[in-house]
């Protein structure tokens, strides 16, 4: 959760993410916590939220929205471009941690695959040693 915090609102380069579609794009990922059956934008005080309930009881599965917005300069403008829509649920067992990824709707500029290499990688560099390997 900490890093879909953290990647939430961050400016990156396309080439950071995926092979780039669009020389110069930058993307801006935003994530919501699903709550029933809404999405709560992930900002400090969701984040605490959520944090407090899992120190009450660990979930079993949680469910994001990730919206990716697309953008690139042109004459010194940005242009703002259309979005990707991805579904991201987690799902934790005893010693596993599974991430699924499904586009909803939108250019797919990014696939899954990169999405999932992007938060696993940004969660091993949080930590001293490698907590997750893809498959």
């Amino acid at each position: 959760m900490e890093t879909l915090y953290r990647l939430n609102s961050e400016n990156l380069s396309l080439e950071e993410v995926a092979a780039p579609s669009i020389p110069g794009c930058k993307i801006v990922f935003e994530f919501g916590a699903a709550e029933g059956n809404d999405f709560n934008y992930l900002d400090a005080e969701e984040k605490e939220r959520l944090m407090k309930a899992l120190k009450k009881k660990p979930f079993q599965i949680m469910d994001f929205l990730c919206i990716i917005r697309y953008q690139r300069m042109q004459n010194k403008r940005k242009t703002r471009m259309r979005f990707d829509y991805y579904m991201l649920r987690l799902l934790f067992g005893e010693k596993l941690a599974e991430i699924r990824v499904s586009h909803e709707k939108g250019i797919r500029h990014t696939s899954p695959d990169d999405i999932v290499k992007l938060v696993v990688n940004r969660i091993n560099t949080s930590f001293s040693k490698k907590v997750l390997r893809p498959h």
